[in-house]
């Protein structure tokens, strides 16, 4: 806890000030809707703070979906990762490790397996920016509800905002005393402990202290290791604080910490390569032919530590016709993860560790004006600085060498002889890739936005946003792995040149056809026939130099697919200064018309950015303008570069990209809202664009970070409910989507061998993204005996087929989840629900991608099976 305690003098630090400076003004408390009686469902407005302003959903102009605290209890939600279930636009997955998770809203987003990548769709928690996904998949807290803010938002939310907001509002500490605590177990294990209390410490200050508990076996047995796979192991805690000396200023501080430790995430294997026989050969194993067994053959856990933990204040003040808001956060994530990364039960790779400490500080403050007349305004300030230092390993285990030595028929013995080094100097347990990286990210932005009524039922609103951000960052990474530094055109020049000259020597001598020369006989030719052995040793070196880069000559080049690890060219240097400075001007524009006091429509044209992301990974590589790749033993030698010239080469070294520049999106947008005494809807038509749009693709070895020239989607979001009868709730929502990369040239797909080749994207569309996702479902409340209320609830959940990844459509998911839940809720406070989630045990492969250092062979996530159980709650 000294970790928190740091954090928290570091925020009172730098929000005392601010709030002693300017007071923040005190946002009403959302309308409470009254307890529905008997079995009648609430119908009031639901409140928002889209806009940074509590309105209505009806009267707030923006596609959003809203997931209140109840549905999210009734539902089981545990996190952002169930959230997708009810909300068809949001998709979240978890990839390699509990801390990378990409969330995606109509089909944009990106940001997880590389902490210098900020995510497209930004996450708020209570107003405070979550920077990176470890620190957005926790358990999620006493939660009022959850809003999905689809297309960019960066006009109010600024950069990182391209694709859409993910905002989460917890419920402020209460002046009344009362609580909740409830248990809960299921299949594999599952045990869940939460609690809340909130209460009164004095008139004017209230308190709420909150933890969970979450522990589960996983669902993907080790056959080898005898353990499980995806597990849950997580716990957590929240206080929080709020100071209301009068009716028009308030103070709320909020602590928390989280804490992840879990064996994730089983990786099973979808096509079985060439490379399996060798893995087995050497004694190894991979399970194939049977991707939804929920088995898999590894030689070690994976290890994933997470802490998340931060503090922050917000204060507001109500000056009448102005009100001020002042949000100060300090936040902090420690990550460590090590992962059997070729997820074989043979020890090819012995360690892959990442070690990241990510330190975040942010600052806001708004003004906001109330005259409730025919103009509003909001202006406001933003201030964010960010540090990152990772460290991080990736090493050869015991079996490497021999899955080497069986892949390239004792190559790497060939060439030790070749070189005359010891035997077993290459590709041995411990050489491997060390890297360390140091990254900060400065950015500060202004913002406002105003309302102007043209009459009393059209409102037009503008907004602009001016966003400056500057990014350094630095490497000091190095590789242990000889064997990947030997420049093979080189080797290969000098051993043909050498054979030729000791077969065109033998020949000359009279030796029998194809008998090589020894060294002493060519020794004694040279000496009896200078001139004669000065020609044959020019035309053995041209035949040499002609040859080397020709595999079918050359048979060392095929070694050069077991350079996993080759040496690293760190930055800043005299050519890459290792900075990037970006700012834009984001703007939106918008005309809403209550058209009646049911019925509101609004037409929308913004703009969104999300700055550069840096590709803190050991496939940074320098970009094509700065280094031509190449080895200068071939002929012709590459051309010259900025790199070589500078004598900053290195062997081995190839090109790629050290950042992909910002993203730019636009969208036009028209929407219909309909608030009824039965029921609501929303309908948003809208097409959206992303220029520069950042992709990070794997290959096998590492990631390729690269931008899209342009990606565009079309789509139509429907959303709505309706209540036939006081005790039932109908929804139903759904989501057509129509993406296309516009312009993809240098993009990146599986090839036929199902390794990662470069691809002309352009006028394909996006894979992963379903054309058609839909959820509907009911809720049915009905008192059944004095004192005792039946709460049925089910939602079900489908995609259209979806290509999985580039360049592969023989690979297609559809998504079919039903959850149902049924609950009683007595008079006393006791609740008890029985729950079951993907019922219908659907299965299917959430991502696929080239094994690793498994050319031909390819692996995926499989979905997490039917999972059901029961819940015990206690209100008071």
């Amino acid at each position: 806890m000294k970790k928190v305690n740091l954090l928290a003098a570091t925020a009172f630090a730098i929000v005392a000030p601010a709030i002693a400076s300017t007071p923040a003004f005190a946002q009403s408390a959302p309308a409470q809707a009254p307890e529905a009686t008997q079995d009648e469902p609430a119908v009031d407005d639901v409140v928002v703070t889209a806009t940074k302003r509590e309105t209505t959903l009806l009267d707030t102009p923006i596609s959003v979906s809203v997931t209140t605290g109840a549905t999210i209890q009734e539902a089981q939600i545990r996190d952002l990762i169930d959230l997708q279930t009810v909300v068809p636009s949001l998709r979240v997955s978890q990839l390699q490790s509990s801390a990378n998770t990409n969330f995606i809203i109509r089909g944009f987003g990106n940001g997880a397996n590389n902490a210098g990548i900020e995510p497209s769709v930004g996450v708020f928690i209570d107003g405070v920016y979550r920077s990176r996904s470890a620190a957005q998949i926790a358990d999620l807290p006493n939660v009022k509800r959850v809003e999905v803010l689809r297309g960019p938002q960066s006009t109010l939310f600024g950069k990182n905002a391209s694709a859409g907001i993910i905002s989460i509002v917890t419920a402020e500490p209460a002046f009344k005393f009362g609580g909740n605590i409830e248990g809960t177990y299921g299949n594999f294990n599952a045990f869940i402990l939460k609690a809340d209390v909130t209460g009164p410490i004095t008139d004017t200050v209230a308190f709420s202290l909150a933890g969970n508990f979450n522990s589960r076996d996983g669902y993907i047995q080790d056959v080898v290791l005898r353990t499980d796979f995806n597990n849950r192991d997580r716990y957590g805690f929240r206080g929080q604080l709020l100071f209301q000396p009068s009716s028009d200023l308030k103070f709320r501080i909020i602590a928390d910490f989280d804490n992840i430790n879990e064996n994730c995430c089983g990786v099973v294997n979808i096509v079985a390569g060439p490379t399996v026989a060798a893995i087995r050969a050497i004694g190894g194993n991979i399970i194939t032919g049977s991707p939804f067994s929920y088995t898999v053959a590894n030689n070690a856990r994976s290890i994933n530590k997470i802490d998340n933990y931060g503090i922050s204040l917000q204060g507001d003040k109500d000056f009448g016709k102005f009100s001020l808001t002042s949000i100060s956060a300090a936040r902090a994530v420690d990550s460590f993860t090590n992962q059997d990364s070729d997820f074989s039960s043979a020890d090819l790779i012995g360690s892959n560790i990442n070690d990241t400490q990510i330190r975040t500080l942010t600052q806001e403050v708004r003004l906001a004006s109330n005259f409730g007349g025919r103009f509003e305004f909001l202006l406001g300030g933003y201030y964010f600085y960010e540090s990152i230092d990772f460290t991080g390993n990736l090493t050869f285990g015991r079996d490497f060498r021999a899955y080497a030595q069986a892949l390239s028929g004792n190559g790497i013995s060939t060439v030790e002889g070749l070189l005359g080094v010891p035997a077993n100097t290459f590709s041995q347990r411990g050489q491997g890739r060390f890297e360390n990286w140091i990254y900060r990210n400065t950015a500060y932005s202004f913002f406002g936005s105003a309302d102007f009524k043209i009459t009393d039922t059209l409102t037009f609103t503008g907004g602009v946003n001016y966003t400056n951000d500057s990014k350094r960052f630095a490497s000091a990474n190095s590789s242990t792995d000889a064997f990947s530094a030997l420049d093979f055109v080189a080797i290969g020049r000098n051993v043909l040149s050498q054979q030729a000259l000791a077969t065109t020597v033998g020949g000359l001598l009279g030796l029998p056809a194809g008998t090589l020369a020894t060294a002493a006989q060519i020794g004694a030719f040279a000496a009896a026939n200078p001139a004669g052995f000065a020609q044959v040793q020019a035309g053995a070196n041209a035949f040499g130099a002609a040859n080397a880069t020709n595999a079918a000559v050359n048979p060392l080049l095929g070694l050069q697919a077991l350079q996993f690890l080759p040496p690293f060219l760190n930055l800043p240097n005299a050519v890459e200064p290792g900075r990037t400075a970006d700012d834009n001007v984001s703007y939106s524009l918008r005309l809403a018309w209550k058209a009646t006091n049911n019925i509101s429509l609004y037409f929308t044209y913004g703009t969104g950015f999300k700055a550069s992301s840096i590709n803190l990974d050991a496939d940074s590589r320098p970009f094509p303008a700065d280094f031509i790749p190449g080895s200068p033993a071939a002929t012709p030698p590459p051309a010259a570069s900025r790199i070589r010239t500078a004598g900053l080469a290195v062997p081995n070294l190839t090109t790629g990209s050290r950042f992909a520049a910002p993203e730019i999106a636009r969208v036009i947008e028209g929407g219909v809202k309909g608030q009824f005494p039965k029921g609501a809807f929303n309908i948003a038509v809208f097409q959206q664009e992303i220029d520069n749009f950042q992709g990070n693709i794997f290959t096998g070895t590492g990631f390729v970070l690269t931008n899209a020239g342009k990606q565009s989607t079309f789509g139509i979001e429907f959303d709505g409910n309706y209540s036939p009868v006081r005790a039932l709730t109908l929804n139903f929502d759904i989501t057509y989507l129509r993406p296309r990369y516009d312009s993809f040239i240098n993009g990146a797909a599986l090839n036929a061998g199902f390794t990662t080749s470069p691809a002309n994207l352009t006028g394909l569309r996006p894979a992963g993204i379903p054309e058609v996702s839909l959820s509907t479902g009911f809720t049915y409340r009905r008192a059944i005996s004095q004192g005792v209320k039946l709460l049925l609830r089910s939602d079900y959940q489908w995609t259209s087929p979806t290509q999985i990844a580039e360049g592969a459509p023989q690979f297609r998911r559809s998504i079919t989840s039903l959850n149902t839940s049924i609950s009683f809720e007595f008079k006393n406070g006791f609740e008890i629900s029985f729950w079951g989630r993907n019922l219908v045990d659907q299965q299917f492969i959430s991502t696929i991608f080239p094994s690793v250092a498994q050319a031909g062979s390819l692996s995926g996530y499989p979905s997490q099976p039917r999972t059901y159980g029961g819940t015990v709650r206690f209100k008071f």
